[in-house]
């Protein structure tokens, strides 16, 4: 059986990401290079269109997301992350990748196509910071317009990057949404 039939026969022969049944097609998830099964995707014309070029997502269509991220494929799964993390700005993204699990290589995979070689954010102590990071506060901070002060100590999980400042992060802290300076956590490990 060709590799195409395998991936319709998976997915029902439509979008793994949208559900989609228009124009399908083969799509092999970075860094992968060879099409195999445990790393390709059958995907439609406008999902392969926008994850090539992720500066072009239209947000609406990607709140198909909400389903495509509880794939037990892990391709899916990462192409999922991948596009929530960058479409981080949208308040709806951050709380499905609260939710979302991966497994430790699951999730290694999906980071490598997540740096961004012009900004690159460091923490306190110069380590590289990547979206989904978790990080610790160095001292206590007050959060402005939430009326409460982040203490020093508390972790701030799966972090996203500000794209264009390298010395701003996202994170939420006691349910609030939250920019942070790099120069105020250390990358937990």
């Amino acid at each position: 059986m060709a590799l195409i039939e395998k991936l319709q026969d998976r997915a029902d022969s439509k979008c793994e990401l949208c559900k989609s049944e228009s124009t399908l097609a083969i799509y092999t998830v970075a860094p992968f290079t060879e099409a195999k099964m445990d790393q390709s995707v059958l995907l439609c014309e406008t999902c392969i269109k926008q994850n090539d070029d992720p500066d072009s997502a239209e947000p609406n269509h990607w709140r198909c997301l909400n389903d495509s991220m509880w794939s037990e494929h892990d391709p899916v799964k990462v192409l999922s992350y991948r596009m929530l993390h960058h479409l981080s700005g949208e308040g709806w993204t951050q709380e499905l990748l609260d939710m979302m699990y991966l497994e430790e290589d699951v999730e290694k995979w999906a980071k490598q196509g997540l740096v961004d070689s012009k900004v690159i954010h460091k923490d306190a102590n110069g380590a590289t910071l990547l979206s989904g990071d978790n990080v610790v506060l160095i001292q206590d901070l007050n959060v402005k317009g939430a009326n409460f002060t982040a203490k020093r100590g508390t972790a701030v999980r799966r972090i996203t990057l500000v794209k264009d400042n390298a010395e701003h992060i996202e994170g939420k802290i006691n349910g609030q949404h939250i920019v942070i300076l790099t120069k105020y956590v250390k990358k937990k490990v």
